[in-house]
């Protein structure tokens, strides 16, 4: 009877390691709290909480946060204030990243999201009248036509700073000579960008700024009541190079990619982390139209949350594949 229970003792404890082995693979992440970072825009929550979920499948705590502009983002980063980001463009943000610390205090992972168009539009009047490049602008007759405030020079609702589309639209502003003729609008995007829709619904001539995936190209959408501008030549800041051909036009701005970026010693210590940033990917299409519900008043957290439930219930075997390969990333 002895001999017996110590022999079931034994096995007892043989299969409780064993499943605690089971357990611990199964949550590389147990005891971890990461220090996400994310940008100032709401409409990025969705690609946001899709990894967050992953991540908390993997055992991490997600820690509360921080909500900054892009600049700020990769120096945090860099200087070890923060853990990883999603809202990394890939070559949009190359000079944050090196002026940050670079390979040796982060590294890019992963391609979250690709294709990412950015550039100017106009509205289909004055394309259709023959203003469908950007140098166009240099003639001040022309210019004048998308002039809002009555200076004489076309008013460009443009990029805020610190967000690195800034960066291009300057130093195109020179490279075109467009210096004298366009004003470049800055401050809160959700502002200027829906003074240029008003006017544009009203009927009267517009220049902007935008970038995809974001809710404006559903509302003022390519091809219908607006359309992309090409520019005299590619010419780039900060060593930006990259595919600036869409759909046939030459749109002057590198095609993004949304990239993770992490800190070296996050990554380094948290292999599965890094294997999920790796692996994960989002089609933009699925970014585009979340985005839109929100423009159509779908835009409170509950509804973003319920587009994140449905998103990888819909997507479960590519999900639950991030998730075991990142689990065997920790073994």
């Amino acid at each position: 009877m002895t001999k017996h229970f110590g022999l079931s003792a034994t096995f007892l404890s043989a299969a409780l390691l064993v499943a605690g082995g089971a357990m611990a693979n199964d949550t590389p992440g147990e005891g971890v709290t990461i220090r996400p970072i994310e940008g100032t825009l709401l409409e990025e929550r969705f690609q946001n909480q899709i990894i967050y979920r992953a991540l908390q499948d993997l055992g991490y705590t997600i820690g509360d946060p921080q909500s900054v502009e892009y600049q700020t983002i990769h120096l945090a980063i860099g200087s070890g204030d923060g853990d990883f980001t999603t809202v990394h463009y890939d070559p949009l943000h190359k000079a944050f990243f090196e002026e940050s610390g670079g390979e040796e205090a982060m590294r890019r992972v992963g391609h979250l999201i690709t294709g990412a168009v950015q550039g100017y539009l106009v509205d289909k009047a004055s394309y259709d009248a023959g203003v469908t490049n950007i140098g166009d602008l240099k003639d001040p007759e022309v210019a004048k036509r998308f002039d809002a405030n009555g200076d004489g020079t076309a008013d460009l609702a443009g990029c805020p700073p610190g967000w690195g589309c800034e960066r291009v639209i300057e130093h195109q502003l020179d490279a075109y000579e467009l210096r004298d003729t366009v004003t470049h609008n800055q401050g809160a995007y959700s502002a200027i960008i829906g003074e240029t829709i008003a006017r544009e619904q009203a009927g009267e001539s517009v220049i902007y700024y935008t970038w995809t995936p974001y809710w404006v190209s559903g509302v003022l959408v390519p091809g219908e009541n607006v359309e992309w501008l090409e520019v005299p030549e590619t010419s780039l800041p900060d060593g930006q190079t990259g595919n600036t051909e869409f759909e046939g036009r030459n749109l002057g701005w590198a095609v993004n990619e949304l990239r993770i970026v992490a800190s070296t010693a996050f990554l380094d210590a948290n292999p599965a982390a890094e294997k999920l940033f790796e692996l994960a990917e989002i089609p933009i299409n699925d970014v585009s139209a979340q985005n839109s519900r929100m423009q159509d008043g779908e835009d409170s957290i509950e509804d973003i949350d319920s587009d994140v439930d449905d998103w990888i219930a819909e997507n479960q075997e590519a999900y639950d594949g991030w998730i075991a390969e990142a689990r065997k990333a920790a073994e």
